[in-house]
């Protein structure tokens, strides 16, 4: 197993604060386990650290319109759960003309997500003892914020969503770890990340990472057939997992792996119409609404679109950054292919699905504050180094700063504009510019990968094994 405070500057002189770097006494047989095993619990600390961060608004049941951005503890569940019906427990995907006239708004997330909330919704229900349904059919749903014990009701559904994106976290960093078994302490990176404690509630976006990150560790296993499963499930969830599948091509092409891939393919697609059936079966209409809702939309929170149509006072249209954006993003992955298929040796599926979901984030017509968690699992997996890490991801604690003060109109200037969210939104830019370069650069030249540096030793001292291990694994 790898030593971090062997290979990485920044843990070495970080690990003098607690005795020096790893010696001899380290060197246990069950060192792995240990790894795994406290890995975990720096995953629990930071996801802990996530939720008392947000005690300010959960006091406040998230009603103190200015503390949830100047204290940072925004999210969407609060009010999710109330003006979509959850709080009276509607199936998302009713076609029930009294259900829709009363809650003309749908869930405008993918299934994952919607089935998800409607089963804490109810877990909530059990949990709590409010107004019954039919009490609640009564009122008006402007007035169910008001009801007696609706407060109680929303902190307890957050708690137990936060839970769920706990064993998420948790799950990922699993994942993570086992991935590459030498080098466990990769997953460092996702158990220690700030991001991760910074967003990790604001909207169920953890339920998509931990199928990426168990993606990433079935290919490690040579599973193409569960690696084909965790990604229509998390395609389910978030659009985004499905681009994995981009680098899947590269690598069993260039492998000649062609039976693999198409058994991954075809139970990405499998699982993912399994997953929408339910949805599609019970409200076609509304299920469509996820694909109508960012469709039509327009330039719209931490994105380039947005600075360029408030620095030029132009109106961009949806139609026009729907189109420029996907030529741009098929451009980017005809690019990703041919770096990948032009590389020296074949580059591992996490530095691929990084370009490929850093590219579609780069021109998307939206940036969440949570999107960081898009790129979290593959990050840290293609680049297992700390310095690129923390330089990356204070881009984005530079934005998730920005875009809570640009919501609270505190960053105005006299006119009316906020140029300092624009520079922001451009800095977090600029981060992931700088983590594309690093990945590219260390497909190019192999040589300066971390992971390759682990199998190269291996292979010299102890040929057995290296043979031993899946070649598959290199390729994650």
């Amino acid at each position: 197993m790898t030593a971090p405070t062997a290979e990485d500057a920044v843990v070495r002189t970080a690990s003098t604060a607690v005795g020096g770097p790893l010696g001899g006494l380290a060197h246990g047989r069950r060192r792995w386990f240990s790894a795994v095993g406290l890995l975990l619990v720096l995953t629990a600390l930071t996801f802990a650290v996530g939720m008392v961060s947000k005690q300010t608004c959960y006091n406040a049941t998230w009603t103190n319109g200015e503390s949830r951005y100047t204290q940072f503890c925004y999210s969407d569940l609060p009010y999710l759960y109330v003006d979509r019906g959850l709080a009276e427990h509607e199936w998302p995907y009713s076609s029930d003309p009294e259900v829709r006239a009363r809650y003309q708004q749908v869930m405008e997330y993918p299934v994952g997500i919607s089935y998800y909330a409607w089963a804490t919704a109810h877990i909530t229900d059990w949990l709590t003892d409010t107004p019954g349904e039919d009490d609640r059919h009564l009122e008006e749903t402007s007035s169910l914020w008001g009801l007696l014990g609706m407060h109680h009701e929303i902190r307890v559904f957050i708690v137990v969503n936060a839970i769920g994106f706990a064993v998420a976290a948790l799950l990922s960093a699993w994942f993570l770890a086992r991935t590459h078994r030498r080098r466990p302490w990769d997953a460092a990176a996702f158990a220690l990340a700030p991001v991760l404690a910074v967003t990790g509630i604001i909207n169920w976006d953890m339920l998509a990472v931990v199928f990426v990150a168990g993606a990433l560790w079935a290919w490690s296993r040579d599973r193409p057939l569960l690696t084909g499963i965790l990604i229509g499930l998390g395609c389910a969830t978030k659009l985004y997992p499905l681009f994995l599948l981009g680098g899947l091509v590269v690598i069993c092409l260039r492998r000649r792996r062609y039976y693999d891939l198409a058994v991954a393919a075809l139970a990405t697609v499998l699982a993912w119409v399994l997953a929408n059936l339910p949805a599609m079966a019970t409200g076609l209409e509304q299920w469509k609404v996820f694909w109508s809702f960012n469709s039509e939309r327009g330039p719209d929170l931490g994105s380039l679109w947005l600075v360029a149509q408030q620095a030029t006072d132009a109106t961009i249209s949806a139609q026009t950054v729907n189109l420029v954006s996907w030529a741009f993003f098929i451009a980017w992955c005809s690019g990703v292919l041919i770096i990948g298929l032009t590389a020296r040796e074949t580059p591992r599926l996490a530095q691929l699905g990084f370009l490929i979901v850093a590219g579609f984030l780069l021109v998307n017509k939206v940036y969440s504050p949570q999107y960081v968690l898009w790129l979290l699992p593959l990050a840290v997996l293609a680049v297992p180094r700390w310095r690129d890490q923390l330089i990356w991801q204070a881009g984005e604690l530079v934005y998730f700063v920005a875009v809570w003060w640009y919501l609270a109109d505190l960053l105005a200037s006299g006119g009316g504009d906020q140029p300092a969210y624009w520079f922001a939104i451009l800095a977090r830019v600029a981060a992931e510019i700088y983590l594309i370069v690093v990945v590219v650069r260390e497909i190019y030249e192999p040589w300066r990968d971390p992971v390759r540096w682990t199998e190269a030793r291996a292979e010299t001292s102890d040929p057995q094994e290296s043979r031993m291990i899946s070649s598959n694994e290199v390729a994650v």
